[in-house]
């Protein structure tokens, strides 16, 4: 039977991949439903006319004339602004693509999950800042949540149905990013081409960021704690910089069991969207006697402070990954447009978290109070960017 497919964040590296897939399928498997993109509305249009979905949108309304111009005469369904995110979200598709990175992706992942249909999860941000709220939802709906980050798609192949709370830990491996090896005065100097220079993955610029201050690899572990019901105890990192071990699972009577595959986001993404299957797909396979040796270090504490800044707000609860998840967005974006240095991320992140008191701390008692710690966090990271900024700025003038 064809399988209908919506991809929420078409345009980004997760939902390309997941389109290369359906293309290379066999005709009438798969058929789209619905598309979304942020602001790539060009590209958003030459996807909706190739794959021809039911309805198309674009969160940013400003650029909606854009999309309205190329698919004039198609027609295809189109809107722009969350209003149409959110119904492409809650149309009726037997398999969801969750990719729409940070925070913005947790409405429309939510609304995909309250149909009660396969969600596949490429948003971090929607178990790390609602991870008990999240999960609930799943829970009443009947919807299935099928990991798709390489490293949680890894653990959920290598537990084969076994539950979580039974083994003795899992193991998410990092490659370590750019920074691996550097000094923290290499780091302090590094630039946005140094930081988004990946070794091993292609992503986008904030999770190249995230990946080089491993920022990625503490949201992770706090998504392995919801995803498995486990306590961040059971949850380890290590890295591994081929990136050919992806996760592993250590079982009560001492046994490793270990997913592997090349660094392709399309392995992970063709287990979910052939799930409870396997499907063929053009992914180069390993050639373990070429790859000769593989690699396994601790990561550095002093160097990477984020694993445990993450960590820290997990076992504090409450508003505490909200926190930490918006600081980090905030750094991150202004990192990127040159306004703080690189080491500065994680100081913001954890100035943040220090100054959050009062700001956007407490329960979490439903999605509205969500938004309103996550709004409240970022209005205090902004400060501490800006008032970074000026002492740097100043410190310059004055050299």
């Amino acid at each position: 039977m064809t399988r209908s497919v919506s991809i929420l964040g078409a345009t980004g590296s997760v939902g390309l991949a997941t389109l290369d897939l359906i293309a290379a399928a066999p005709a009438g498997q798969y058929a789209v439903t619905a598309l979304t993109a942020n602001t790539r509305a060009a590209e958003l249009a030459e996807l909706a006319l190739r794959f021809r979905p039911r309805f198309t949108a674009l969160s940013d309304p400003r650029q909606a004339h854009v999309l309205e111009a190329a698919l004039a005469g198609s027609g295809l369904q189109w809107g722009a602004g969350a209003s149409a995110v959110a119904e492409a979200a809650s149309m009726d598709a037997d398999w969801t693509m969750a990719a729409i990175v940070g925070a913005a992706g947790l409405a429309p992942t939510l609304a995909a999950v309250k149909r009660g249909k396969v969600v596949a999860l490429a948003n971090k941000e929607a178990l790390v800042c609602a991870g008990p709220l999240f999960m609930e939802s799943a829970r009443l709906s009947g919807a299935t949540i099928l990991p798709v980050d390489s490293e949680h798609n890894a653990i959920f192949q290598a537990l084969g149905g076994s539950d979580a709370a039974s083994v003795r830990r899992i193991i998410l491996t990092a490659s370590g990013g750019p920074f691996r090896n550097s000094s923290l005065e290499t780091m302090a100097r590094a630039s946005v081409r140094d930081a988004v220079a990946h070794p091993v993955w292609s992503m986008g610029a904030k999770i190249s960021v995230d990946s080089a201050t491993m920022m990625n690899k503490g949201l992770e572990v706090i998504e392995a704690c919801h995803l498995f019901a486990l306590p961040p105890e059971k949850v380890d990192v290590i890295v591994h910089p081929e990136s050919i071990v992806h996760g592993l699972v250590e079982h009560q009577d001492g046994g490793l069991l270990a997913q592997m595959g090349t660094p392709d986001m399309r392995t992970p993404i063709a287990h979910a969207l052939g799930w409870p299957d396997r499907m063929e797909t053009r992914v180069s396979r390993l050639d373990l006697p070429a790859l000769g040796t593989l690699t396994f270090e601790a990561p550095d504490p002093q160097r990477f402070p984020a694993l445990d800044l993450a960590r820290a707000a997990f076992r504090e609860g409450g508003a505490s990954p909200v926190i930490l998840n918006a600081a980090n967005e905030i750094a991150v974006d202004a990192f990127l447009n040159g306004h703080v240095g690189f080491l500065d991320i994680a100081a913001i992140v954890a100035d943040s978290l220090e100054q959050g008191e009062g700001v956007a701390r407490g329960s979490l008692t439903d999605f509205d109070t969500v938004y309103a710690a996550d709004a409240a966090a970022r209005e205090l990271a902004v400060s501490l960017v800006k008032a970074r900024a000026r002492r740097s700025a100043s410190l310059a003038q004055g050299a």
